[in-house]
């Protein structure tokens, strides 16, 4: 048979502080009801209501020792369950950050590697199209030089050094006078008389050569 007391006669009768009393409430290890705001616990009539004592006041301390402890344990295990939880979420933070990443670097890496290929052909197409300028070009100037080369030829006539003994006699001039002129004309850088140092010849370029007779 169970009988109804307050929460301070229930902490007597039990030996517990009346913070004891209600964790042990909370645990459901004791029944009670609510009334008109107070609570009230149902006590079995074999424990005796009996004034405290020293033995009861230790008993009451060493309970509330215990709870204090259950408390701080059960503290611990929530702080852990949470830290536990905590990892766990920044575990799967962080690898889904590393996927990221690593998606991210390839997607850079290809678009990196796709402007070096289109700079490597662009490169090659510019090349080529120099080296075909440069081929068009040095063939143009190849014909340019042998055009003139053959137009200067063509309009610039030599005659022999006999010819020339010839053409200066006709106007009564010695060999001696003629290898004189030959000299002079070429100290003064007479163009129509040219003195090659390696072949050592003497080139006469055609004309009236008024001037010397």
């Amino acid at each position: 048979m169970k009988k109804l007391v307050s929460s301070n006669e229930a902490a007597q009768l039990l030996g517990l502080s009346l913070q004891g009393i209600h964790y042990r409430i909370k645990k459901g290890q004791l029944e009670s009801i609510k009334k008109d705001g107070k609570i009230f616990v149902y006590i079995d009539n074999s424990i005796n209501k009996t004034p405290p004592s020293k033995t009861h006041s230790s008993t009451t301390h060493q309970n509330d020792y215990k709870l204090l402890e259950e408390k701080i344990i059960n503290s611990k295990d929530e702080q852990i369950n949470l830290l536990k939880k905590t990892i766990k979420f920044m575990k799967k933070q962080y690898k889904s950050e590393i996927n990221r990443l690593d998606k991210t670097q390839t997607q850079m890496l290809n678009v990196f590697q796709s402007e070096v290929d289109l700079l490597k052909s662009a490169f090659n197409e510019m090349r080529n199209i120099y080296k075909i300028d440069h081929k068009e070009q040095s063939t143009i100037q190849q014909q340019s030089i042998q055009t003139e080369e053959k137009s200067s030829s063509e309009t610039i006539q030599f005659m022999e050094l006999k010819e020339f003994f010839i053409f200066m006699r006709a106007y009564n001039k010695t060999d001696a006078q003629i290898k004189q002129i030959i000299l002079e004309k070429i100290k003064i850088g007479d163009k129509r008389f040219i003195y090659n140092k390696d072949s050592k010849e003497v080139l006469i370029y055609k004309s009236d050569f008024l001037d010397l007779v």
